[in-house]
């Protein structure tokens, strides 16, 4: 099995003869820094907004859940001494059932807000490859490179003029 660096350093050693070679015929080579173009893009702050209008009633309902549960917690903390037998019983039953619950709603929340996270991402990085493809053919670049680069100058970065593309295109 091939350790990481080797595989890191072999990229880097092919990208540098390919962009010598590329240079040399006069290719041109950009760089795009994925995640500032992704996290500034305005397409990013509505699918926030999405996600947070869509589970915010989900969420305010697990709130509400944790309080009584909370309530019934004191109460029983409280008022146990004072209280019968089977009252006591009755009440940890109650308490245990609804934190059973509580915990299932409470996965089934966060494993929907991930699902839909992802979705709404994909949705977004797919939108952002269509400018970077468009990016690049406007500015005839023949290479555009990303995510496990070593080294950049800001000369070859087109983050900026995708995110002004992501910006006009909302």
């Amino acid at each position: 099995m091939l350790s990481k660096r080797f595989l890191m350093a072999f990229g880097l050693v092919v990208l540098t003869g390919v962009t010598g070679v590329a240079s040399a015929a006069g290719t041109r080579v950009a760089f795009i820094n994925a995640t500032k173009v992704v996290e500034e893009s305005p397409q990013y702050a509505a699918a926030k907004k999405k996600l947070e209008r869509e589970f915010s009633k989900r969420n305010s309902a697990l709130v509400a859940k944790q309080k009584q549960l909370k309530k019934l917690e004191q109460k029983l903390e409280r008022d146990a001494a004072v209280m019968s037998e089977a009252e006591v019983k009755r009440l940890e039953r109650d308490i245990l059932s609804r934190r059973r619950k509580l915990k299932n709603l409470k996965t089934e929340f966060r494993e929907d807000f991930a699902l839909r996270r992802n979705e709404e991402i994909n949705k977004l990085r797919r939108k952002v490859a269509e400018v970077v493809k468009a990016v690049g053919r406007d500015e005839k670049i023949d290479l555009i490179v990303s995510d496990g680069v070593v080294y950049f100058s800001k000369r070859v970065d087109i983050s900026d003029k995708v995110l002004a593309r992501l910006k006009r295109s909302k």
